[in-house]
């Protein structure tokens, strides 16, 4: 049928076939990355390109400097502490972007003059664009301190990130182990997850070794150590890795270079 028609139609459908390939092989190469930047800040881009931050303290000491971006769609915050809150309002208010976050937490961010707010509790969900949130358990307190008051800021969460077309994250939050990891990997299935092993105000290697055991993810991307003085030191993801070896556990774990950005593909 095609060599039935006109010469100049038939180079006119090949040429349409080419541009088609060719954003075809566009849109298939936005791979969805993932970025450290310390402590527990994280920017997570989709395969359309959109940009989500996980608790943006961008200015934490051992931050990259001059951390900048073109745009961002969405912040989620796991709590209130200024730790994680970091910059998040400021950000917000630069990108117009949506805060997500728990309810109490989400007020204290419009009185801080965000105007997109998203709260959500444990087992809710929201879509932005081409990824899944869903809030889950963390067992930490959460306050944000305004001067010298403290708030009370909701529930600390974590944060369950299903990329359409790619793997599904967890952004464990400040936490402790708890065995209900176990029905958020039954529930979600995330196969990325990012834990917090800098022990004194949440799990050391050796509890997130047993949450490694609850949740049996592919990748464990160590997070929330060697921060502060009180804090698990550089050698903390070895440690992790050797509870692992020792009780049996396959994950693997992966410790980012802080800045440097690596596709989903690489870590799963």
């Amino acid at each position: 049928m095609f060599k039935s028609l006109p010469l100049h139609m038939q180079r006119s459908l090949l040429g349409l076939g080419f541009v088609f390939l060719f954003v075809a092989s566009t849109v298939h190469a936005a791979e969805p990355t993932l970025t450290w930047f310390e402590h527990a800040a994280f920017e997570v881009t989709t395969r359309s390109g959109k940009v989500f931050l996980i608790d943006p303290w961008l200015t934490n000491p051992k931050a990259p400097k001059n951390i900048s971006f073109q745009h961002v769609e969405a912040i989620l915050i796991t709590h209130g502490h200024f730790d994680h809150v970091g910059e998040a309002f400021d950000l917000a208010k630069k990108y117009n972007a949506t805060v997500i976050a728990g309810y109490e937490l989400t007020e204290i961010a419009k009185k801080k003059g965000v105007q997109k707010v998203q709260p959500l509790q444990p087992s809710g969900s929201v879509r932005i664009e081409d990824a899944l949130i869903t809030a889950v358990p963390a067992v930490h307190a959460s306050s944000y301190a305004d001067g010298d008051s403290l708030q009370y800021a909701g529930i600390a969460m974590g944060f369950v990130i299903a990329l359409d077309g790619s793997a599904t994250l967890y952004h464990a939050g400040d936490t402790g182990v708890f065995s209900d990891m176990g029905l958020i990997t039954e529930l979600y299935n995330p196969q990325i997850i990012m834990l917090p092993i800098g022990g004194t105000f949440t799990m050391k290697p050796v509890e997130a070794a047993l949450a490694a055991r609850a949740m049996q993810p592919r990748t464990i991307i160590p997070m929330h150590f060697d921060t502060f003085p009180n804090l698990t030191g550089t050698d903390a993801p070895h440690q992790l890795e050797v509870e692992l070896k020792r009780k049996g556990i396959g994950s693997r774990v992966v410790t980012l270079t802080p800045g440097k950005s690596v596709t989903i593909k690489q870590i799963q």
